[in-house]
């Protein structure tokens, strides 16, 4: 264009063949030079050549692959549209047998209950078998309430649970008033036989009881701390745990927590707090005539002792 436009302006055929023979001069220093170039970097030249040749190559083969995908793609997605319905129907059932399995293998372990509460109870390990029977009797009452086949199972777990917490009463009793005690009677007949031995006729002192684990030491911690104290009591409540493998009333303040916590768990706080109000004072006057005997046989059997010891031979 800027040839003929260049041409166009001349003012006579003269100018025009004058700027024709310059443009044609040009046009072959431009061929020489452009020659030359070649070969002077026709290695390179032959290797960009066939560079670019493959990479067009890869290129043209990786669209034809992506073409491909798109194509098996568009299937998949047809085909998965036509079995769409049949899919969410296997997809349902999937969850439904999953579900029924769950439910099955809940209902194997609450037939085991009994047995497992059995060996519990035998034991004394109380918290272990209330957790048992609490978790047993809200899935009988609940997932599997419409199991017609556990309705004997469920009767039997249920009046176990209501039954449970006068056991857990029992034994809090036994410990608060009877062990507590008896603990401090033994210590006396201690005292009392480890006097006889060394033949020491002066009374007997009063019994250290100081550092007897009774019930009251359980809550002392909290008991005279400021307020706030309660929240106290029931965060050391809650870190109470049961130990399988020791004998459960080697500690007897422990125990007792142990059976707290077993009779919150049931919700029979309020029962247990009544029945201990109902029995204090039986339980009170057991503690006065049990210690009251003891006495009289302490000093009996001492009395003995000295009218032996002051006998001739």
């Amino acid at each position: 264009v800027c040839v003929l436009r260049t041409l166009s302006t001349s003012d006579d055929v003269e100018d025009r063949e004058t700027e024709k023979g310059r443009l044609e001069d040009a046009y072959e220093k431009c061929d020489r030079d452009l020659d030359e170039l070649i070969e002077q970097h026709y290695t390179e030249l032959t290797t960009a050549i066939r560079t670019y040749q493959s990479i067009t190559e890869r290129i043209t083969s990786s669209r034809n692959k992506i073409k491909q995908v798109k194509e098996n793609l568009l299937s998949c997605k047809m085909l998965l549209h036509c079995k769409r319905d049949e899919l969410r129907k296997l997809w349902i059932e999937g969850i439904e047998h999953k579900h029924v399995l769950n439910l099955l293998d809940e209902i194997e372990n609450i037939k085991q209950v009994p047995q497992k509460l059995e060996q519990c109870m035998a034991s004394k390990h109380y918290l272990n078998a209330t957790d048992m029977l609490v978790s047993a009797v809200d899935s009988l009452e609940g997932p599997l309430l419409q199991v017609e086949g556990l309705s004997d199972l469920r009767l039997e777990l249920h009046s176990k649970k209501m039954n449970l917490h006068l056991v857990l009463i029992d034994e809090l009793h036994r410990h608060l008033y009877i062990k507590s005690t008896s603990r401090v009677g033994q210590r006396g007949k201690d005292r009392g036989r480890i006097g006889s031995l060394v033949k020491d006729a002066s009374p007997v002192p009063l019994m250290d009881v100081t550092n007897l684990s009774t019930p009251r030491k359980f809550l002392e911690t909290s008991q005279f701390s400021t307020p706030g104290s309660s929240s106290m009591r029931e965060s050391s409540l809650l870190e109470i745990k049961e130990d399988t493998e020791l004998d459960p009333e080697e500690n007897s303040s422990v125990f007792m927590g142990i059976l707290i916590k077993g009779l919150a768990k049931l919700k029979k706080i309020p029962e247990t707090v009544k029945a201990i109000q109902d029995r204090l004072e039986q339980e009170l006057k057991q503690i006065v005539k049990r210690s009251t005997t003891q006495v009289a046989d302490n000093g009996y059997q001492r009395g003995e002792n000295i009218s032996q010891e002051n006998q001739p031979r």
